[in-house]
This record gives C-alpha cells, sequence and structure tokens, in this order.
C-alpha cells in the first residue's frame, strides 16, 4: 500500500483508549478531507470468507454467457443479479467498461436472484454483505464523530439503506475493443462510503489534486474505504469524493494475485482480475441537503443542491447505462 494512503486500525475505534479513539476520527476526517481514500486493517471481515466469495465468483463467472443471462434483471435497472459485459460505462464516457459484474442487495427490498449452478454463491455473498455492512456502520460512525454529528446519525441509513454489495470480474482485454476503453474508466462513487476488499490484482488508480494518477494496491488483511459522493454532497465537500479507475493490464508486468482464489478454470496467460466493493447506500429518503454545520464549515453557502438519496441514485443509473 503506498504510504501516501494512511492506514487505520478499526480496533483502536472500538476497543481503543479515548486517545486512540480520538486520533482514528481525526485520521479518518483528515484522510477523507484531503485523499478521498484510506486503508483499514483489523475490520473483523474474515479473510476465508473473502476466499470463499472469490471462489464462488470465479465459479460463476466461468459459466456460459447464455447462463450468466438467465440472472439479468434490466426490470430494475440491474440492482440485482448478474450485468453483462460491457454495460456500464463512466458518466460522461461513451466507452463501455470493461467488466461484468452481480449485484447482491437487501432481501426486504427485492428478492436477489441466486445462480443455482453454483450453490456456495449464495452463502458466501450473504455473509459477505453482512459482514461488510456492519464494519461501514462503524466507519460512518467514525464519520458522525469527526463531522460533530450524533453518534447514531447515520445508523438508520446503515441498517434500512439501500446498500450493494458488487462481485466484479474484469476479464481479459477483447482484441476489438475501443482503445479509450479500460476496466473502469475514471470516475466517483455514486453512494456515502465504499468499502473494497482486497482484489485479485493490479489496477486500482486514485486522481490527485496535481493531475498525476496514483496507484493503489491493498495489502492482505486491508480493506480500502472511500468517500462517495452522497457523503460529500451531504458534508458539502468536506468529504472528498475522489476520482479513480481501474486501468487495463501492462503485459510486459507481472499479474500479481494476492487472494488464493481458484482460478485454475482460467488459462494462466490469461489476464483475469476480480474485487469486492461495497457500496453503502441510505434509504431512498434520506436528505442529501447540505448539513448547516458543514456548510458554515466550508465558507458559509451550501455547494451541492437539495435533492434526496433516491433522486441522486436515480439520476446516476441513467447517466451510467443501468437505467
Amino acid at each position: 500500500m503506498s504510504s501516501s494512503i494512511p492506514i487505520l486500525n478499526l480496533q483502536n475505534f472500538l476497543h481503543g483508549s479515548p486517545t486512540q479513539r480520538q486520533h482514528f476520527v481525526t485520521t479518518l476526517g483528515q484522510s477523507l478531507e484531503t485523499i478521498g481514500f484510506f486503508a483499514l486493517e483489523n475490520h473483523d471481515i474474515d479473510a476465508q470468507l473473502i476466499r470463499s466469495a472469490y471462489n464462488a465468483a470465479t465459479d460463476f463467472f466461468t459459466l456460459p454467457e447464455t447462463i450468466k443471462q438467465r440472472y439479468e434483471r434490466p426490470d430494475i435497472h440491474r440492482q440485482r443479479g448478474f450485468t453483462c459485459f460491457g454495460q456500464e460505462h463512466a458518466k460522461d464516457s461513451t466507452a463501455p467498461d470493461l467488466k461484468e459484474f452481480w449485484h447482491v442487495g437487501r432481501e426486504k427490498e427485492l428478492a436477489n436472484p441466486w445462480p443455482e449452478e453454483v450453490p456456495h454463491f449464495q452463502t458466501s455473498m450473504s455473509r459477505l454483505y453482512q459482514q461488510l455492512e456492519h464494519c461501514a456502520m462503524h466507519v460512518l460512525r467514525a464519520c458522525a464523530d469527526y463531522l460533530d454529528l450524533p453518534n447514531g446519525f447515520f445508523d438508520a441509513e446503515a441498517i434500512e439503506g439501500k446498500s450493494i454489495l458488487r462481485i466484479l470480474h474484469y476479464p481479459p482485454i477483447p482484441e476489438n475493443m475501443a482503445s479509450q476503453s479500460l476496466r473502469a474508466a475514471p470516475h466517483e462513487d455514486i453512494n456515502l462510503i465504499t468499502l473494497l476488499c482486497e482484489s485479485t490484482g493490479p489496477g486500482l488508480e486514485l486522481l490527485q489534486t496535481d493531475g498525476s494518477w496514483l496507484a493503489i494496491e491493498s495489502l492482505p488483511g486491508q480493506i480500502i474505504v472511500d468517500t462517495g459522493d452522497m457523503l460529500q454532497a451531504l458534508s458539502n465537500g468536506v468529504f472528498k469524493s475522489t476520482t479513480h479507475r481501474v486501468i487495463n493490464p501492462d503485459h510486459g508486468q507481472p499479474q500479481k494475485q494476492p487472494i488464493d482464489k481458484a482460478d485454475s478454470k482460467f488459462s494462466p496467460n490469461e489476464d483475469h482480475r476480480f474485487s469486492l466493493p461495497f457500496f453503502m447506500h441510505p434509504r431512498s429518503d434520506f436528505d442529501l441537503t447540505p448539513l448547516p454545520s458543514c456548510i458554515k464549515r466550508t465558507g458559509g453557502r451550501p455547494k451541492f443542491p437539495s435533492q434526496t438519496a433516491g433522486q441522486y441514485l436515480k439520476q446516476r443509473l441513467e447517466e451510467i447505462g443501468l437505467a
């Protein structure tokens, strides 16, 4: 992990001394304020569960296209189940992203389809969703502390929100793909915060203030956390939603594989990348109007419009080709 990205120990927030807890909150807030990213260690996400999830993802994405497409749900804007390769594109980009993925969400809102061909997929992804949601709640409580909000300000959103676990597969780059297409073109996340489990290979980069790109590579046992647009708007820009991308593999460099996944179904000469981002979303009726305390903190004027999370999500899904 680059030294430019702070590394925080979640146990210092949960069980540390008052000094350790305050240091965690301060470092988290300053990281999201200046960089928009940090890495989290000792987060209580089961490492074996992450490996099991990647194994299940491998088993699903090696299925024939005709089988995978049975689980695509355009009627619900692909917020559950499978999304085919090239369907999504970044905002303001016409080139398709070079990826396919699966969405897992809260069962209370919409039923999750589960691939019958991969029986352990449901168990692994459901358990991982629960653990990531629990971890994200702690991170949001630390965000609330930094913004001088009540400790439980985000709790209802964490428990009842529209959060999504995305299981991403970046297959080898097709020879006929447009030259400007990337695995994930430059974009910002839509949601409150994102928790990104360690991926199976490099490629993630974030845009720095000088216009250069910084490669971010999580080490085993780390989760990368970044601010989404919704939290940026609510905080009136106190927290920064940073542009990031996933670049195509450099065939002149060896591809690292930090996750011990069951990838024997793929040719060793092919460049496959998997990742597991968890997008923490609030409820649809959550008001994203900048908070008065944050407006005061950022110059006295609102920088973002008044709208609900549902309105903003609908707008962004249309912009990226999912609605």
